[in-house]
């Protein structure tokens, strides 16, 4: 039997690596990168909340199970991680959040309240009352548009708006391929944030119908203080690799802004708008047979 890990939590942990062109694998203890020479790179597993993995890379099954016991997210991303394909599971251990966050999307009220918290958060200005989430949706919108023009002026970076294409990401003009892999590196540690808090990807309140639905929900909320001003620095330097340095950016940044130490409980607080108790369990249902160990990690890190 394997000997029982103790997850490091989210917010002590660095945000993410990218690796490729090698074996990802499990020799004498270590997670390793090998590369094609044989040579070893030690990734720190347990010590990032998730690891972006490139084109090139094998994964051994050894790897995928030690990422899983860290809490650890593996994402399967493209080419300097500008689009997503697949991601693992490490956490969403913890079904009564799940139900509360389904609780809350399926009423009208409470999810109104959600995302005119979500609207405040964003924005630092209180939500207009009498607006539909469909109204809060547009009026994000413009709001969105006028800060990218605002920003586009402040790094005086050319800016014809938000334009990419999704089956060639880098047929874009530099800040929009800045852009674009910004928000590829914020995407990976809040589905790393969410899936640690015990939560569910899926299940979004302004973003509906979409696997990652509630992933873009948490990243607008902190987007324009992280991620797209640092696009836009890198894009104003004329960068001659624009992925690779905006994500050396979002890296220092995301350490600056101390995002990792804010995601979880930011995402307790807008929930917490909408107004629905947590659900307790049913005075007939079977509580678990051995109870868990208090751990060290976050509340949805399986033991």
């Amino acid at each position: 039997m394997l000997p029982r890990l103790s997850p490091i939590p989210l917010k002590e942990r660095s945000s993410m690596v990218f690796l490729e062109k090698g074996r990802l694998d499990v020799l004498d203890g270590s997670f390793v990168l090998v590369d094609a020479e044989g040579v070893r790179v030690h990734v720190p597993v347990g010590g990032v909340c998730c690891i972006m993995l490139e084109p090139g890379i094998r994964v051994s099954h050894a790897a995928v199970a030690l990422a899983a016991r860290s809490g650890t997210l593996l994402v399967w991303v493209g080419e300097a991680g500008v689009r997503v394909y697949a991601a693992g599971q490490p956490g969403g251990a913890r079904s009564d959040k799940l139900l509360w966050q389904a609780s809350l999307a399926l009423d009208d009220t409470a999810r109104l309240n959600v995302v005119r918290r979500m609207f405040e958060v964003r924005f630092d200005c209180k939500a207009p009352g009498g607006r539909s989430v469909e109204q809060l949706r547009g009026m994000e919108g413009a709001r969105v548009r006028a800060m990218y023009k605002q920003l586009a002026r402040l790094y005086r970076v050319p800016w014809s708006g938000r334009r990419y294409d999704p089956r060639d990401w880098t047929g874009g003009d530099v800040p929009n391929q800045c852009l674009s892999a910004a928000t590829s590196c914020l995407y990976g540690i809040c589905e790393a944030a969410i899936l640690a808090a015990g939560y569910a990807p899926a299940i979004g309140f302004l973003h509906t119908g979409k696997p990652r639905s509630f992933v873009y929900d948490v990243a607008d909320l902190i987007k324009f203080e992280t991620v797209v001003p640092a696009a836009f620095g890198v894009a104003s330097g004329k960068p001659s690799d624009p992925e690779r340095e905006t994500r050396l950016a979002c890296r220092d940044m995301f350490r600056k802004k101390r995002v990792l130490k804010r995601i979880i409980p930011l995402i307790e607080d807008v929930l917490k708008a909408g107004g629905l108790p947590m659900p307790q369990a049913p005075a007939e249902a079977s509580g678990p047979a051995f109870e868990e160990e208090a751990g060290h990690g976050d509340d949805g890190h399986r033991g």
